[in-house]
């Protein structure tokens, strides 16, 4: 292979025996796709053989449990996912300090907590990039999971938030914390909802009343399932796969 390589460099000259090498060397393409038909689809869960699957929290108000879920997520050695709007960045920035160098997953939620299938693409990446680059100042992590304010996406949302490097997450558990029915509700919910398997995504809110209350017993009844926790990032396939028509994420 060397003696080749010598020869070709003494027929082509040097230079053109660098394009080739970079020719014939390049790693194999990438091959992503979010396309189903004609939908631009997020990422629900993921397709998985491991018994993974991961817990976020949308973090758009207020902050008086946001400690004891730290704790919580701290005594059961759980790494979640926190999606934080650009205004709870702002008024809570050594907590996002805290979640990060607690080693969870920090995730965009967009600067004002709008829906963004009413803004133009240009309205789209101020609300995505303000809060990243305050997360950047902040930590100096470059954030790249987007869920979009109240679940709202449409092609363009998906689209835009991919041309600015970010994987769209949704989920397929939703907990249902916000809406305040009580502890047992939310771990019920969670625990026999019929989508829940290897590579769910669940739902919770950071602010809701009663979360801090589930969490505990949420997070063992699932162990005891046989479920490990992992952060969105490390359940998520980063490249070679392509979605179902459920948003369900499948490895090439």
């Amino acid at each position: 292979m060397l003696k080749k390589l010598i020869n070709t460099i003494i027929t082509l000259g040097f230079a053109g025996a660098l394009v080739l090498c970079a020719v014939t060397y390049l790693p194999k393409a990438v091959s992503v796709s979010s396309t189903v038909g004609s939908r631009e689809l997020p990422i629900y869960c993921v397709k998985t053989d491991k018994p993974q699957i991961a817990i976020s929290f949308d973090a758009a108000w207020g902050n008086e449990d946001t400690a004891t879920l730290l704790d919580i997520l701290a005594k059961h050695n759980v790494k979640a996912t926190f999606f934080m709007t650009g205004g709870w960045v702002s008024s809570y920035p050594d907590d996002v300090k805290k979640i990060y160098e607690a080693g969870h997953d920090l995730g965009n939620h967009s600067e004002n907590h709008k829906y963004m299938t009413k803004l133009t693409d240009e309205e789209k990446t101020q609300e995505l990039m303000s809060v990243h680059n305050k997360v950047k100042e902040l930590t100096g992590y470059e954030m790249f999971l987007f869920r979009p304010p109240y679940g709202d996406y449409d092609n363009d949302v998906v689209k835009n938030a991919r041309a600015n490097h970010y994987y769209p997450i949704q989920w397929d558990v939703d907990s249902l914390d916000w809406k305040d029915y009580g502890a047992d509700d939310i771990i019920k919910r969670v625990t026999e909802d019929s989508h829940l398997g290897s590579g769910s995504i669940i739902l919770c809110h950071n602010g809701a009343k009663y979360t801090k209350d589930a969490l505990d017993t949420l997070i063992t009844t699932l162990q005891e399932k046989g479920y490990e926790f992992v952060p969105i990032s490390q359940l998520i396939y980063k490249d070679n796969y392509h979605m179902d028509h459920e948003g369900r994420q499948i490895a090439d």
